[in-house]
């Protein structure tokens, strides 16, 4: 039973009703703060860039668990790095033949791989050998 709100009333008592019953979910949430709570940030961010001779420079974000960013094929590039643990020189190369023209592309990432920092720098022989050797990770 509560009280009338209305001062002129506030002897008398009432019943609660539905109204009453609704606001309980959103107090509890309030007392708990939970509601408020942000949510999880992903368990990786990474930063991948590409810089090839013809001055041509490509960067994306890449986030693993959840899955998200802009790299185009996220979802491939979260599968390969988790079956590299997160490590950039343990990416197994796909089968793919490549030219044997020289056109060197430097690729940098920097972030975090499940709360361990990532820092990995390297230079292909070119484009194709860089989505190769990383199994489209760095095809962008």
């Amino acid at each position: 039973m509560k009280t009338h709100p209305d001062g002129e009333h506030s002897d008398r008592v009432r019943a609660a009703d539905d109204t009453d019953m609704a606001l309980l979910p959103f107090a509890a949430c309030l007392m708990s703060l939970s509601c408020l709570a942000p949510a999880q940030p992903p368990a990786s961010t990474l930063q991948l860039t590409t810089h090839d001779t013809a001055n041509r420079i490509g960067s994306v974000v890449l986030t693993c668990e959840p899955t998200g960013g802009t790299h185009p094929k996220r979802d491939k590039a979260c599968a390969v790095l988790s079956g590299a643990g997160g490590d950039f020189s343990r990416i197994t190369a796909r089968h793919q033949a490549c030219t044997l023209i020289y056109a060197p592309v430097d690729v940098t990432v920097v972030g975090t791989w499940r709360g361990k920092p990532v820092s990995f720098r390297t230079e292909y022989p070119n484009r194709c050998i860089a989505d190769r050797d990383s199994d489209g990770v760095f095809a962008f």
